[in-house]
């Protein structure tokens, strides 16, 4: 363990452990949550881990209260973060418009399982892709990344607070139950200050402060509550005072800009992996744990002599718009194995511009086999 109380090192820990560790390693200190299958470990590492590193955990009444707790304490200057599953996270839905709209840097992590409902609260499901970007009402843009691994839940969850700072917007990790519960090897590195995203803090004469004002940029500073400065944050439509102003041109200048400043970034927001797409006719796309099994069908297509590629959408939201016109100009089909009855296929049939799009859909409970993969390209290879 490093002097700062942040684990550095190789570890064998599942996804869950490691998206707390991550969490700690980015600078979070404050954690509100309520147990749920299968996200509870999270909470149960951060309620040990948080006292260690001078942090708060609190378990709160339900995961309403969860996500207040977590946009309050990022207001008060520390980095926050919450986890959850899918009916806590439908429950979550109006406090993260509200985080959005307030402008709060915070995480939160979605360890899917298979809904509608209560489900199978113990198996896997990727069924809160659409609810991730869609689920609070009005028009607004968010940030959400999918791991496939523990590895790379550690990765995404540095990333998360990072662009969660950056851009002052709530930020999604949306696993699965598969990932979550995985043990591997896990490197966790000595993060430096370099590595890691703090928030702008304004710079003036405190009293005059507006929490809203951006200098003809698209993200304000943002002050700290208790430090002096005079504010107001609403959810209602303001203007640059943070002062609700009832009229279509407030409303219009806000939701332009809330929107604005993460579509105008794509290309430093998406990320993505590619696998043996340069020469493909067939282009698997996949995310969450269903992208290491479409690579292996993949490979298997290639010992075949078919020419098949894989994406990984690693950034959901936005999504990888630009890119996937990319590759629909040079492929022939895409295959999109998702465990859910059709969600992400539609955004890359939107994109993918008349090129045949297939859906491999799963209901949830367990995972596709490679196999059911396979064949669905082999018989788009016919």
């Amino acid at each position: 363990m490093a002097d700062s109380g942040c684990l550095v090192g190789e570890y064998f820990i599942n996804g869950d452990v490691a998206c707390a560790e991550a969490a700690i390693s980015a600078g979070c200190r404050f954690f509100a949550g309520y147990p749920i299958t299968p996200a509870t470990e999270v909470a149960e590492r951060m309620s040990r881990r948080l006292p260690q590193v001078d942090g708060v955990y609190i378990q709160m009444e339900d995961e309403i209260a969860s996500m207040c707790a977590i946009l309050g304490a990022s207001w008060a200057g520390v980095k926050s973060m919450t986890s959850t599953s899918g009916p806590g996270f439908s429950l979550m839905m109006e406090n993260i418009g509200l985080g959005v709209m307030l402008e709060t840097p915070c995480v939160v992590a979605n360890i899917q399982r298979a809904g509608p409902s209560t489900g199978l609260p113990t198996l896997i499901g990727q069924q809160d892709i659409m609810q991730a970007r869609w689920g609070s009402h009005g028009s607004y843009e968010i940030i959400a990344l999918s791991p496939d691994s523990p590895q790379q839940m550690f990765d995404l969850t540095v990333q998360a607070f990072n662009l969660s700072e950056k851009y002052r917007v709530p930020v999604l990790i949306m696993s699965d139950e598969v990932v979550g519960h995985m043990s591997e090897k896990v490197i966790i590195p000595e993060l430096r200050e370099s590595d890691l995203v703090y928030r702008k803090l304004p710079e003036g004469d405190k009293q005059s402060y507006w929490p809203y004002k951006t200098n003809n940029g698209l993200v304000p500073p943002m002050a700290i509550a208790g430090q002096g400065y005079h504010f107001h944050v609403t959810g209602l439509t303001h203007d640059d005072r943070g002062y609700p102003v009832m009229t279509a041109r407030a409303q219009d200048n806000l939701v332009t800009r809330l929107v604005d400043k993460i579509r105008l970034n794509v290309d430093d927001i998406v990320m993505y992996h590619e696998h043996l797409t340069e020469d493909a006719d067939i282009v698997v796309c996949a995310y969450g744990i269903t992208a290491r099994i479409a690579r292996f069908a993949v490979d298997r297509a290639r010992q075949e002599g078919i020419k098949a590629g894989f994406i990984q959408l690693v950034t959901l939201w936005p999504f990888a718009e630009k890119r996937i016109r990319e590759l629909a100009l040079k492929t022939k089909t895409f295959i999109v194995p998702e465990i859910n009855r059709g969600q992400i296929v539609y955004e890359v049939e939107r994109c993918a511009g008349g090129v045949r799009t297939l859906l491999i859909p799963h209901s949830g409970g367990d995972v596709h086999k490679p196999e059911a993969i396979l064949e669905a390209i082999r018989k788009c290879h016919e």
